[in-house]
């Protein structure tokens, strides 16, 4: 799953989203460039409701990514 951040996403956006994330024990990866940050979110993602975490302070997208069958 990939977490797409706003713009104008402040720190604070970002600490909030990933404590959210590692509290329920998952991996992130951050990549932040010069106009967006990133949150690649590892683990079993199907546990996650996309819907709650776009609507969080700073989040632009939630981008889920499925598994190859």
């Amino acid at each position: 799953m990939l977490i797409i951040m706003k713009k104008s996403a402040d720190e604070e956006a970002l600490v909030k989203i990933k404590e959210y994330l590692i509290n329920r024990n998952f991996d992130i990866h951050q990549s932040t460039g010069a106009n967006r940050t990133i949150i690649g979110v590892i683990g079993d993602t199907e546990t996650l409701d996309a819907p709650t975490l776009e609507r969080m302070p700073g989040v632009l997208q939630v981008v889920r990514i499925s598994k190859e069958e």
